[in-house]
């Protein structure tokens, strides 16, 4: 079966001469996103001239250079660089998005990269369209190619039986209860899995809709468990602080071996602030799930010291069974081997925890092959004290 291809490169036959105006008109959208990419990550590609005049009218040798540059800057950025790019920039709106779109969905060299950028750009530009209470039983398949209309142009409805697998992974990942157990079951290489295996497949104006709609779902579902996650962690951190705890080992989160637990509340209340923007692959997700970790070993260390300063002491004698005991050993003749019994002493109850230590170990997993830089200490909240 052979694949057929997207609308924005259906007309690229090799006897249909090329609409240079329209390319040209792509590529002066394009130069200043690629440009501002280039001096971010400090790329070095020489500049393109021509695109630099921005000239209204150029001839085909210009065009030609531009697609060169634009094609030499492709090899250049890395799906991470484009990711955190688009997270943090402002330059990109939805017509950059598309233009994009339609510039690498052109290619007739459809490297794995290529693909991973096309399918992070169509969840990209779907989920700024789509309404932010927008519910999961509404982006079904019709909804999503709705939404990408203006990029894919009309698609076929009819889902092919091979993207099926999809939604099983899907309800696979709904069932986690938290972002370890989705980052440690398998379910995200199941689905880059099944986009490695869709091969030229996947650029099917079907499968990219089913693909975009698995890719805007699975990041819902990691919103869901980040926000989860730490909302637990300030839940187990006030329970702390309750107990009298101020200070817990979080060395397995990179954090200190005796971290405040004020400042690990600070901390947690300014990631809740930065994931609610979109999903990026630079934030600290390995020590989100490792401090949870670290706060839940606190509390079960926590109650098990409280466990073992209740240990059961020997019952008081009442004090009106004091006489009677002792007219029974006078009654038994005074022997100096039996004696009234005394109250047990009750032992002094033992000061609360102030450090509950968690035994640190090994990051056990990368999430990010670029993480973000992030300041510990900033002000969660700027302007307020």
């Amino acid at each position: 079966m052979t694949p057929s291809q997207p609308p924005s490169s259906q007309s690229a036959t090799p006897d249909a001469a090329p609409d240079l105006a329209a390319i040209w008109s792509n590529a002066r959208q394009l130069h200043p996103i690629y440009a501002e990419l280039a001096r971010e990550f400090v790329i070095d590609v020489p500049g393109c001239s021509d695109l630099e005049v921005a000239a209204d009218a150029p001839g085909r040798e210009s065009v030609e250079q531009a697609q060169q540059w634009l094609n030499l800057m492709d090899d250049k950025i890395q799906v991470h660089q484009l990711r955190q790019f688009l997270q943090t920039s402002s330059l990109v709106d939805p017509d950059g998005l598309a233009a994009m779109l339609k510039h690498l969905l052109a290619k007739t060299k459809r490297t794995d990269s290529v693909r991973d950028k096309v399918d992070f750009l169509l969840v990209q530009y779907f989920s700024q369209s789509a309404p932010t209470d927008l519910e999961d039983s509404r982006a079904d398949i019709a909804y999503v190619a709705q939404g990408l209309e203006p990029v894919l142009g009309a698609v076929d409805l009819k889902v092919p039986v091979w993207l099926n697998a999809l939604d099983r992974i899907l309800d696979a990942a709904r069932k986690c209860r938290s972002l370890d157990e989705l980052l440690h079951g398998g379910i995200l290489e199941q689905g880059r899995k099944a986009k490695t295996q869709a091969g030229e497949l996947f650029y099917l104006p079907t499968a990219l809709v089913a693909f975009t709609r698995f890719g805007y779902l699975m990041r819902r579902v990691f919103f869901r468990l980040m926000l989860a996650d730490l909302n637990s962690i300030l839940d187990g951190l006030t329970e702390l602080e309750e107990q009298g705890v101020e200070t817990i080992d979080c060395r397995r989160a990179q954090f200190s071996q005796q971290e405040p637990i004020i400042r690990l509340r600070m901390i947690c209340q300014s990631w809740k602030v930065m994931f609610q923007v979109e999903y990026s692959s630079g934030q600290p997700l390995r020590m989100l799930v490792d401090l949870r970790s670290s706060v839940e070993a606190a509390l079960a260390r926590g109650a098990l010291a409280e466990k073992s300063q209740k240990k059961p002491v020997a019952a008081p004698v009442p004090a009106k069974a004091a006489p009677r005991a002792a007219a029974a050993a006078a009654s038994a003749g005074g022997s100096k081997g039996i004696v009234a019994p005394k109250a047990a002493p009750i032992a002094p109850a033992k000061p609360k925890v102030k450090v509950v230590a968690a035994k640190a170990e090994v990051p056990e997993f990368e999430i990010s092959a670029a993480p973000q830089e992030w300041d510990a200490d900033a002000d969660p909240q700027p302007g307020k004290k």
